[in-house]
Parts: C-alpha cells; structure tokens; sequence
C-alpha cells in the first residue's frame, strides 16, 4: 500500500503544509502526521482524503503515484479513473469444450461490430464459431479474428489471424503485432510500439507503407490480442 506516501507527494504537490492540509479535513495536524507515516485511516477518513485530491481510492491505495508521468497525474486529478498499469483487471469472457478446455472462438468480419459491444456477453461469445489448434501451449486463451484490408501484407485480407490474450499492456514489446479491440473504431490487426508510459497511447503501425502510422489512447481500448498465427479457411456464417 501506496497511501502514506501519496498523501504525503500529493499534499506537496498542492504546496500545502501540514496544518494546511490538516485544517482542510477536519484532522490534527498529529493525526495527519501519523497517516504520513503509515498509520491506518479509517475508512471514512480515506474517502474525504480521496474526494479532496479528487483521485480514487484504489489509486490512493495501491499505485506510487510520484513514479507516475505528469500526464498520468494530470489525468488522475482531472478526474479521470485511468488504468494507470494498463492491467486493470478484465473479466475475458470464454467458452469450453466438453472435456473443460478452452474453446478458440473465431470473430468473422460480419460479427465484428457486435464483438466490439457484447464481448462480454456469454451468449454472445457461445454463439460463435469454435476450433481448436492443438500445437499451441495450453497456458493461454486464444481468440481468432478474421482480418479486413490490405495493411498488413503479407497476411491477405480475410485471413483469420489467431492472438493470445495480453492481461496486461504494459508488457506488449514494441514491435508486436496484435489484433486490437477499440471501444469506437472496430477491430484492427497491427504492429504496436508501446507508449503507455509516455502518453498513455499506443503506436499502431501498418506493414503495408501506404497507410500511415496513428496514435490510439489507451482508455479507447478493450482487448489486446498478441499475434500467433494465420489460416486462410473458410468457414460458414
């Protein structure tokens, strides 16, 4: 836990004392310094310090704010609720085989655009085409996605790409290519340069030099999928 620390960097940050900050909620200035040295708040306590510095109480807790970027800090204390980590926890919605093994479900184009809205969706999910590729290690989830356009030759349009789901953002290495989920502009199939520590973006790049390189925000995306092979089937829909 992360709070003594960060009342204490945020209260500076303010360029308030003690007894300043302490007159403001309501506290001793002995109280306060008890918190900065670790002492346990309670509950209550943690909620007037969080409403005050307008930051959440699981960023209060558990993130160093100070090894932060300013950009980072700029968009806590604006009110925004950022995955700072860029691992805040998704809850990946899967389908199983008869034998308890994850399924590999494949997103043609024409579901695309209900992916990006009901990916969470059970029924959603369970509905979709399934196989399965057994020389891939069982340690992960997979998801195939089939691929619009001709910005990542050699890979053709309507490939189905299969990706390996990433947890966390922070570890994608640049020059990764990945199916990513966007919340508003559908699905793409890029190379990524990782920018979450600079400005909170990734650099999406295509193989395909005509189309030129863009900036995503992070907080605009729903799912990366680390790149594992192609197939060039045809299914059914």
């Amino acid at each position: 836990m992360y709070f003594a620390d960060n009342i204490k960097f945020l209260r500076k940050r303010k360029g308030l004392s003690q007894n300043d900050l302490a007159t403001i909620l309501e506290l001793t200035r002995t109280t306060l310094a008890g918190y900065e040295k670790s002492v346990q708040p309670p509950f209550k306590t943690l909620i007037r310090f969080a409403e005050y510095f307008n930051v959440s109480i699981d960023a209060l807790v558990r993130y160093k704010l100070d090894a932060l970027s300013e950009f980072q800090l700029s968009q806590i204390e604006g009110g925004f609720d950022i995955d700072v980590t860029g691992q805040k926890l998704r809850l990946l919605t899967v389908s199983i085989d008869k034998e308890g093994r994850e399924n590999i479900e494949m997103v043609p184009v024409k579901a695309q655009a209900g992916y990006t809205s009901d990916y969470g969706d059970t029924g959603f999910i369970a509905s979709l085409p399934k196989f399965s590729l057994p020389f891939l290690p069982q340690d992960k989830t997979y998801r195939t996605f089939q691929i619009q356009g001709d910005s990542m030759l050699p890979i053709p349009e309507g490939a189905w790409v299969t990706g390996s789901y990433i947890q966390n953002w922070k570890t994608i290495k640049d020059g990764s290519p990945c199916v990513i989920v966007t919340r508003d502009e559908g699905i793409v199939f890029k190379v990524v340069y990782n920018q979450i520590e600079k400005n909170e973006t990734l650099l999406l790049v295509s193989t395909n030099r005509i189309y030129k390189p863009y900036e995503l925000a992070v907080k605009n995306i729903a799912e990366i999928w680390k790149f594992e092979t192609f197939n060039g089937f045809e299914i059914s829909t």
